[in-house]
C-alpha cells in the first residue's frame, strides 16, 4: 500500500452499503408493521370499497337472522310458515346440553378459553398445511360471524374479493375481527344459541328446532346422544354429510364425533362403543317453502301479504313476520269436512252415471262421447309442450313417450287420498279429466272476514283454486241481480209478470236477433206470478221478461256495484248467468251487500301484520261503501227466503237439514247451467254468506240429467252439511236465528200471496195432440184452466 493510500480512504465506500440495506430493511419494517396495524383498520372501513362491507355497529348489536314468517288463523292457531331458509330460532334452554357437549368437543375445544380467535388452533391449521393436511382453525364464534353476516357473498365482497387467495384472506380478516366483537357483546351462552338458530343442516334445515324435525321428527331438547351427534357432525359439509342422501359418509362422520365427545369426558368408553353401532334411525321429513296444511288460501294470503312487504320493506320469507288471517280453523275445517264427504258420494254416482252408459264423461250436446278429446287437452299441458320441443320432427318418439308407463301417485278417494298406478300420460290425464270438482267460500258479511275457503279436493293433487282463480257461468244465481235492479227502480216483490212462452227481440251488431228462452221444464203454468215467488222457483221467462223490462245493461251495472268483478256482456240471456263467467269469490262478496244492509264490503283475509318482535306494523281494516238503498237490500233477502217459503222453492231441500230450530231463517239461491256442467249454491244467514260451485274441469264433463247435475243435487247438500257442522259445533259463536228487521221504513209491499199454479203446455205437434186427447177421454189426467 502507497503512503499516499490511508486505510480510511478504502474503508469508506463498505461502510455507506451496510447503512442504506439497514435503512432500507428499518423502513421496510416500519412500512409492514404500518400496514400491519393499518390493515385491520382498512379492511373494518372498506378503505375505497376494496375489502367490502363489514358489520356495523347496529348490525352486531342486532344481528338479523332470517326467521320464517308464520300463519295464525283469527282464533289463533299456528297453521303454516313461509321461508326461503327454513328457521325459527329457540332460546337457550330448549336446546340440549348433549348438543352443546358434541359441539365444542368436535369444533372448538377451547371455546371457553378464548376471545374469539384460537391462535393455538390457527397455528395447527397452518402446521397441517405445511404438512399437506386438511385441517379447519375456526372457532365457533368465526363460524358464527361467517354465517350471521355473510362475509362471504354478496355486498361483503369488495373489488378485492374477487382475487384469489387475497380474497380468502380478506373473507378471513373479516370474521377473526367480528368474532372478536361479538365476545366483546356477548356470552358464551349467547353465542352458543346464535350458533345453533343461524347454522344450515342441509336439507333445506336452518337452525336446531327444524333440523331436529326434519332429520328426527323431534325437538332440540329430546334428542338422544347419536342423534345430537349426528347433527353435529353435519355442520362440516351438510351436503356431503347428509344422512338422508349420504349415509355411510354422516354414519363415520357421527361416529368421530361421537368418539370426541368420549375424549371430552362427555360420554363413556362404553357408551361410545355402543352408540358407534346403532343405525342412523332417520325419521325424516323436508318442509318446503311453506310448512303447514296445504290450503288454498294461502296463495291469496301470499299475494296479499307480498305486496304490502314490496312496498313497505319487509320480506314475508326472511323476516319473521307474525300473519294473522280471518279464516276460523273450525270452521275451515267444517268446510273442508262437508266438501269432501259430499263429493266422495258424489264422485261414486259420478263414475257410475257414466259406467251404466259405457263411456267417458266428456260428452257433447247430445251426451256423445267427443272423439280425441283427450289428444286435443293433452296438447293444451306444459308436459306435452316439453315432450314436443325435445322430440321436434320426431312424431314415433313423441307417441311413444305420451304412451309410455309408469308407476305414478295419483288422488284417489280410496284409503289414505292416494294410490299408485302403472299408466302413460295420456292415461293419467284421462284419470283426472274425469274428476268433479268443488270451490266453497263462506264470509262475515259485515266485517269482510273470510271464514273458510275451500278452492278444490286435495291441494297436493289439484292446485287450481276454484274459489277465486276458477270462473264460471253462474246459472240461475245471477238472477237475483235481475230482481235487485227491478226492486231498486220502481217494482216490488208482489209485482206480477205471467209465467209463458215469450220471444225477446234485440238488435245485435246492427242486426234484427230474437231470443226464446225456456223454463227448465220446457213448460209453463200460464200464472201471473209475483216477482218473489218467480225468483223462488227460478222461472226463466219471468226472469227474461223482467230483464228486457228494466235493461240488461242495468242488470250488468247492478252486479258490478254489489260485488261483481268479472266482465260480463249486455245480452238478454244475461239474468240466467250466460253474461260472463264468476267466482264463488266474488259471488259470495255479492250475496253479502244484501245481508250487509246495502254496503258492499271487500272481502278481507289478512287482519293484521306483526314483525318479530310483536308489534303490529300493519293493521288491515274492513271497507265498506253503500251502494245499494237499506230498503232495496232488505227486500232482497225477504226475496231470498222466498226458496225456502214459496211453494216450489229450489231451496227446499234443506228442509231435510237439522238447521230449522228456534225460527231460524236462510234465504239462497241454486243455479245450474246448460249441460249440467255447473252447480252452484249460494246461502246467507243472519251471520254468514257461503257459496258452492260443483263441476267438472271442463265444461264438457258433467252429468246428463236433472236428477243428479242440478245446482239442488250437486251444491246445496254441501251447504247443508257445512252449515249443520257449524250449529253443532259449541265452540262457535254462531247461533240459530231470524234475519234482522229492516232499520228503515219498507214502503214498498212486499208480503203477498200466491195463487196456486196453473199449469199449461207448449205447442204440441198432432200426433201428441191426438194421444192427450185420448188420455183426457179416458180421464187419467185433469184439464187444465187455462185451456
Amino acid at each position: 500500500m502507497s503512503a499516499s493510500e490511508s486505510p480510511n480512504s478504502v474503508q469508506k465506500p463498505r461502510r455507506r452499503w451496510p447503512n442504506i440495506l439497514s435503512r432500507m430493511a428499518w423502513g421496510a419494517f416500519i412500512i409492514g408493521l404500518g400496514v400491519f396495524l393499518l390493515y385491520p383498520i382498512l379492511v373494518s372501513t372498506n378503505f375505497m370499497f376494496l375489502f367490502g362491507k363489514s358489520p356495523g355497529l347496529e348490525e352486531l348489536e342486532n344481528p338479523k337472522v332470517e326467521k320464517a314468517s308464520e300463519l295464525y288463523t283469527s282464533d289463533g292457531v299456528l297453521i303454516g310458515t313461509y321461508f326461503r331458509e327454513n328457521r325459527s330460532p329457540i332460546p337457550f334452554s330448549k336446546i340440549s346440553p348433549l348438543l352443546v357437549k358434541a359441539l365444542i368437543a368436535t369444533e372448538d375445544a377451547r371455546f371457553y378459553e378464548h376471545a374469539g380467535i384460537d391462535p393455538q388452533a390457527m397455528a395447527g391449521a397452518v402446521w397441517a398445511v405445511v404438512r399437506g393436511e386438511k385441517r379447519g382453525g375456526s372457532t365457533i364464534t368465526q363460524q358464527l360471524a361467517k354465517n350471521l353476516y355473510k362475509t362471504r357473498r354478496g355486498e361483503t365482497r369488495g373489488a378485492l374479493g374477487y382475487i384469489p387467495v387475497v380474497s380468502t384472506l380478506i373473507s378471513k380478516t373479516k370474521e377473526w375481527l367480528t368474532a372478536v366483537e361479538l365476545e366483546r357483546r356477548y356470552t358464551k351462552e349467547e353465542i352458543l344459541r346464535m350458533y345453533f338458530n343461524t347454522v344450515e343442516y342441509g336439507s333445506q334445515a336452518f337452525g336446531i328446532k327444524v333440523a331436529a324435525k326434519t332429520f328426527f321428527s323431534t325437538s332440540p331438547d329430546s334428542l338422544k346422544p347419536e342423534e345430537a351427534a349426528m347433527l353435529v357432525g353435519v355442520l362440516n359439509n351438510p351436503t356431503a354429510y347428509n344422512p338422508r342422501f349420504h349415509p355411510e359418509a354422516a354414519l363415520k362422520r357421527r361416529n368421530l364425533v361421537l368418539t370426541r365427545m368420549g375424549q371430552a369426558g362427555h360420554l363413556s368408553a362404553q357408551v361410545v362403543d355402543s352408540l358407534k353401532k346403532s343405525p342412523l334411525a332417520l325419521r325424516y321429513q323436508v318442509d318446503k317453502h311453506f310448512d303447514g296444511p296445504e290450503a288454498y288460501f294461502r296463495g291469496a294470503v301470499s299475494q296479499t301479504v307480498n305486496e304490502w312487504c314490496e312496498k313497505n320493506g319487509y320480506d314475508m320469507y326472511r323476516d319473521g313476520l307474525k300473519i294473522y288471517t280471518t279464516i276460523d280453523s273450525r270452521m275451515q275445517a267444517h268446510a273442508e269436512e262437508s266438501v269432501l264427504q259430499r263429493m266422495k258420494v258424489l264422485q261414486r254416482q259420478f263414475d257410475n252415471f257414466w259406467r251404466n252408459r259405457g263411456g267417458n264423461p266428456w260428452v257433447d250436446d247430445q251426451g256423445k262421447e267427443i272423439p280425441g278429446f283427450i289428444e286435443t287437452q293433452m296438447k293444451r299441458t306444459d308436459q306435452y309442450k316439453r315432450l314436443a320441443e325435445r322430440y321436434k320432427g320426431q312424431p314415433a318418439r313423441l307417441d311413444s313417450a305420451l304412451n309410455a308407463k309408469r308407476p305414478m301417485k295419483v288422488f284417489t278417494w280410496k284409503g289414505d287420498g292416494d294410490t299408485t298406478l302403472v299408466m302413460s300420460p295420456l292415461d293419467s290425464l284421462a284419470y283426472y279429466k274425469k274428476f268433479l270438482h268443488a270451490g266453497m267460500m263462506t264470509m262475515d258479511p259485515f266485517t269482510g272476514h273470510i271464514k273458510a275457503w275451500v278452492g278444490g279436493l286435495n291441494y297436493r293433487f289439484f292446485q287450481y283454486d276454484h274459489v277465486k282463480q276458477g270462473r264460471r257461468q253462474p246459472g240461475s244465481t245471477f238472477k237475483p241481480f235481475v230482481y235487485l235492479t227491478a226492486l231498486d227502480n220502481g217494482y216490488t216483490p208482489c209485482d206480477r209478470i205471467r209465467d209463458e212462452r215469450v220471444t225477446i227481440r234485440y238488435v245485435e251488431n246492427g242486426k234484427n236477433m230474437e231470443w226464446k228462452p225456456n223454463n227448465v221444464t220446457r213448460e209453463y203454468s200460464g200464472s201471473n206470478m209475483t216477482l218473489r215467488h218467480a225468483m223462488a222457483r227460478s222461472i226463466n221467462s219471468v226472469t227474461a221478461q223482467l230483464t228486457e223490462l228494466v235493461g240488461w245493461e242495468n242488470v250488468a251495472k247492478y252486479a258490478h256495484k254489489v260485488g261483481i268483478r268479472s266482465k260480463l256482456l249486455d245480452v238478454p240471456s244475461i239474468g240466467l248467468g250466460s253474461g260472463g263467467d264468476v267466482s264463488v269469490y266474488e259471488m259470495v262478496n255479492a250475496y253479502s251487500t244484501f245481508v250487509n244492509n246495502g254496503f258492499r264490503t271487500e272481502p278481507l283475509l289478512v287482519t293484521r301484520i306483526e314483525d318479530r318482535n310483536g308489534n303490529v306494523i300493519k293493521q288491515f281494516d274492513p271497507k265498506q261503501k253503500r251502494v245499494i238503498p237499506a230498503e232495496t237490500a232488505w227486500l232482497m233477502l225477504h226475496m231470498l227466503k222466498g226458496g225456502m217459503e214459496e211453494p216450489g222453492g229450489t231451496s227446499q231441500a234443506l228442509w231435510e237439514y237439522d238447521l230449522w230450530k228456534k225460527g231460524n231463517e236462510i234465504g239462497g239461491k241454486t243455479g245450474t247451467t246448460s249441460n249440467y256442467s255447473d252447480g252452484w249454491y249460494m246461502g246467507v244467514t243472519k251471520d254468514l254468506v257461503s257459496g258452492v260451485w260443483v263441476g267438472g274441469e271442463d265444461r264438457s264433463i258433467h252429468f246428463f240429467r236433472s236428477q243428479q247435475g242440478e245446482g239442488s243435487r250437486m251444491a246445496l247438500p254441501v251447504y247443508g252439511t257445512y252449515m249443520e257442522k257449524l250449529y253443532k259445533d259449541k265452540d262457535l259463536d254462531i247461533e240459530y236465528g231470524r234475519f234482522p228487521q229492516p232499520t228503515v221504513k219498507i214502503s214498498k209491499k212486499y208480503n203477498c200471496v200466491t195463487p196456486a199454479p196453473r199449469r199449461i203446455v207448449e205447442p204440441i205437434d198432432s200426433l201428441v195432440a191426438d194421444n192427450l186427447l185420448e188420455k183426457l177421454n179416458a180421464g187419467t189426467i185433469a184439464i187444465p184452466d187455462s185451456l
